[in-house]
């Protein structure tokens, strides 16, 4: 996977400073609460909403438990309709296809639909390396791009810029990317939108080469499917002369029947409207309509090692709403950067550990990234259970284990720094299957109640820094039910 944000810190090092950003918490308090609000209103108009959620998950995991199948029938499809597959095993495999099928084309720049695959796998840096030149056209990208940033969001990647910020990157920052923004620029959204629509018109129109990623593709027909809001991606898909898709294998859905299903979904839970605005298929090329050459690269990228997790899998039905993310109160405070990932919020918290690993400090740290409250799970319209997803993850990162990395399986080392924990944790174990020791225990708790410190030592510290330690009672439960109930009805 990528490897930019790997030298990050750990996720409470990196949350604590955007702690520090007031304006980047005023910013992201009030663009979740609008989104979710939004949210809410918009899925209360469907009666049926759990049993399409239901239905989404269900075609997710029958799809990945027969993902081999639908991806070969894919490619057939793909193919009869005149496009070309490549298949690229990793971030490495992926960026060199796409290099090699631009610089066949003799052009030097490509224009981009939003793709979050193309992030992952730094594509934009890849091409730079090689001459060629990447514009984002999505304006939240946009903006990202011209700041020299990083997405912050899954749908809103510039959540964390206000309209004074972005006004003064268009200023200062449009000019050296082409067409510079209009002469006093001011902060109103459509002003900022129309200098933003005139700097990419010229783009759609000149470039011969597009990049996108696709929502879904569809394995009984060769269709790919692109949902937007503003029109970007219709220019990026139909006006280049050569498309390259670079597309997840998890994207996948048997049959076009599916995408019913997930279309009511997927705009609902994201932008909070009843259908997306722009809804772009394309199923290969054909003559005098679109581009006369369709590339359809396929990433893997550690997707079929977390296939291989029996509880991580269901991290891969992720249609990348970001419902998670709006409900998230560790999200809402620490912002997208801390997570180190081009997948922030919970459902990073659970995917990248497993298409990354846990080996660096800032995916070991991921899993602990949550308060475990389950509003994710709540709002996710696939039914990704993230909690649990997390506490497996966690148990990972502490424990070690078997695990499959690269396609194979291999044994993992505990991670660093949580010797500690494993100790506390075999010791609880230990006492809980002995009544005897236990009952003990608590009630030398008990008796010893008016020393219990405030904050706790050592490795304890980090947990006491940011919660109270809980209040010993006077007495432990077992002698309460004893002394009231005088064992009458269950003296064990």
């Amino acid at each position: 996977m990528n490897t930019t944000s790997l030298g990050m810190p750990a996720f409470p090092e990196a949350a604590r400073e955007a702690l520090n950003n007031r304006t980047l918490r005023g910013n992201l308090r009030h663009a979740t609460h609008t989104i979710r609000a939004k949210r809410a209103r918009a899925v209360a108009e469907v009666s049926d909403w759990a049993e399409l959620r239901e239905a989404g998950k269900r075609i997710k995991d029958h799809t990945l438990r027969r993902l081999g199948g639908y991806l070969e029938q894919l490619e057939e499809s793909v193919t009869a309709a005149g496009g070309t597959v490549h298949w690229a095993a990793d971030a490495a495999e992926a960026n060199r296809i796409v290099t090699e099928l631009v610089r066949a084309t003799g052009e030097s720049e490509v224009v981009k639909v939003k793709s979050m695959a193309t992030q992952e796998i730094e594509l934009n840096e890849a091409l730079e390396a090689a001459g060629i030149r990447a514009y984002e056209t999505d304006l939240a990208e946009l903006i990202v791009q011209l700041g020299e940033d990083r997405p912050s969001h899954i749908l809103v990647p510039a959540i964390h810029r206000n309209r004074g910020e972005i006004r003064d990157i268009f200023r200062t920052q449009m000019a050296s990317w082409g067409r510079p923004a209009p002469e006093g620029l001011s902060d109103d959204p459509a002003e900022l939108a129309e200098a933003a629509r005139l700097h990419l018109r010229e783009k759609f129109l000149r470039a011969k080469v597009g990049v996108s990623g696709a929502n879904f593709m569809v394995a009984e027909t060769g269709t790919l499917v692109v949902v937007e809001s503003e029109g970007n991606g219709r220019m990026c898909l139909t006006l280049p002369e050569t498309l390259i898709s670079v597309v997840g294998i998890e994207k996948v859905v048997p049959t076009w029947r599916d995408l019913e299903v997930f279309l009511q979904l997927l705009p609902r839970s994201s932008t909070a409207e009843r259908m997306n605005p722009y809804t772009s298929m394309w199923t290969g090329t054909t003559d005098g309509d679109g581009p006369r050459a369709f590339h359809l690269v396929l990433l893997d990228n550690g997707r079929t090692d977390t296939l291989a997790d029996e509880v991580g899998r269901q991290a891969l039905r992720c249609i990348r709403c970001s419902a998670c993310l709006n409900v998230c109160p560790v999200y809402e405070r620490a912002g997208g950067h801390a997570y180190g990932s081009v997948y922030p919020g919970p459902i990073g918290a659970v995917l990248s550990p497993q298409l990354r690993g846990t080996a660096s400090e800032i995916d070991a740290s991921l899993p602990y990234a949550s308060s475990l409250c389950g509003a994710c799970y709540e709002v996710c319209p696939v039914a990704i259970d993230i909690p649990e997803v997390l506490v497996h993850l966690r148990e990972r990162v502490v424990e070690g284990g078997p695990a499959v990395r690269n396609g194979n399986r291999v044994v993992l080392k505990p991670a660093k720094g949580h010797a500690a924990e494993r100790a506390a944790m075999r010791a609880a174990g230990w006492a809980l299957g002995r009544p005897g020791v236990l009952r003990t225990g608590q009630r030398l708790a008990s008796r010893t109640r008016g020393f219990r410190p405030r904050t706790l030592p050592g490795p304890g510290r980090a947990w006491t820094a940011t919660r109270d330690l809980p209040a010993v009672p006077a007495e432990p439960f077992r002698d309460w039910w004893l002394r009231t109930r005088g064992g009458k009805d269950d003296a064990r």
